[in-house]
């Protein structure tokens, strides 16, 4: 028998809108409004922090916890410098790829709303045989202005933060692309869990705590925060790891990990090896398709900063493939992200109430 779908219109529509909103790290606010009004029918209390991590709760009454957690900051630029012919210069707010940035659209967002501009490149005609790279010291963005006055006057200034134009798009019917796949789908993904949970009348024994952190994308900051305030019981991140079935990725570095066969489970030390055993039997009894990478000294996801909170909190990490990552076109299976729910879900109700993940009791 075929598996229900998860996705429905409703929720396709809504990570539509949540994807192309922009969602700079540091500047997520407008983000977190979608997604805390598309979770407010399933959870039962919400609450959010000083730099604007939203967790919605399930059962907040109860003591111990459950996290389920992805983070909703995009890669960015800073305006860094106004040349006085009226040329802009960029800085990175996270790891923005400057290789991607010639001839792309870009919004400069201001106090008083956005300004469009690109990032312009030199002819092929003008540029020599040796071609110099693009590079933070040669990109710059040009807004229409002659002049660094005429530049400030649009309200543009040194700090504004600057995203791709680049918008959802539904490709051969499976696949989402999207400037910030990377992590938002992940908040889609814990969101549809919070769905799933009321549409199918489960009481959880527990409190379940779903978590949309920000700043992960320079240092998993917002996780760091928001861990110490919940201080939960089990952790279990959702964050986005590299499609590497495409061209010129060597899977003796980077891993065999496939769009289309389903979520990835990390191994590595910050992930509880007892938690990650849940995971993995939850996968298998509902007949999860799922892939394992390792990781080294760190996930580097939000995984860690929950995992090394508060004394050692038990946490894993279950990843969606995603093809061309920091760039403006990540790309994931719907499948994938279906069977990432899935898991999730089903990794949440068969936890027990005070369930003990220590190795020596």
């Amino acid at each position: 028998m075929a598996k229900k779908k998860i996705i429905t219109a409703a929720s396709e529509k809504f990570l539509e809108k949540y994807l192309n909103n922009a969602s700079p790290t540091g500047f997520e606010v407008s983000g977190q409004r979608i997604w805390l009004d598309y979770i407010k029918p399933y959870i039962d209390d919400y609450f959010t922090d000083n730099y604007g991590t939203v967790v919605g709760v399930i059962n907040p009454t109860a003591k111990y916890k459950v996290v389920i957690e992805a983070h909703a900051d995009e890669i960015s630029w800073f305006v860094h410098y106004i040349t006085d012919d009226g040329f802009i210069y960029v800085r990175r707010n996270g790891g923005s790829d400057h290789m991607i940035a010639p001839s792309k659209r870009v919004n400069i967002h201001t106090d008083s709303g956005i300004v469009k501009a690109v990032f312009g490149w030199p002819a092929i005609h003008t540029r020599q045989e040796k071609d110099e790279a693009p590079s933070l010291k040669n990109i710059t963005l040009d807004c229409g202005c002659t002049s660094k006055k005429e530049v400030e006057e649009l309200g543009v200034h040194v700090g504004c933060v600057v995203t791709f134009e680049d918008e959802f798009m539904l490709l051969n019917k499976n696949k989402y692309v999207a400037r910030a796949l990377d992590n938002r789908i992940g908040g889609f993904m814990i969101a549809e869990v919070a769905r799933l949970l009321k549409e199918n009348k489960k009481t959880l024994p527990f409190g379940l705590y779903i978590v949309n952190a920000v700043q992960e994308e320079i240092g998993l900051r917002g996780a760091e925060m928001i861990a110490h305030r919940i201080k939960p019981n089990v952790a279990i991140i959702t964050d986005v790891c590299h499609d590497t079935g495409t061209p010129m990725i060597d899977k003796k570095v980077q891993g065999d990990t496939k769009g289309g066969a389903g979520p990835v489970i990390t191994y590595g030390p910050a992930v509880q090896n007892n938690v990650l055993k849940h995971i993995i039997a939850a996968a298998d009894k509902a007949k999860i398709p799922f892939q394992r990478q390792a990781a080294s000294r760190a996930t580097g996801t939000d995984t860690d900063a929950f995992a090394y909170s508060n004394e050692g909190v038990p946490s894993a990490l279950i990843s969606l493939p995603i093809r061309y990552m920091h760039t403006t076109v990540e790309m994931c299976n719907k499948s994938d992200v279906e069977e990432s729910i899935r898991l999730i879900y089903e990794s949440v109700i068969s936890f027990k109430n005070n369930q003990d993940f220590r190795y020596i009791k």
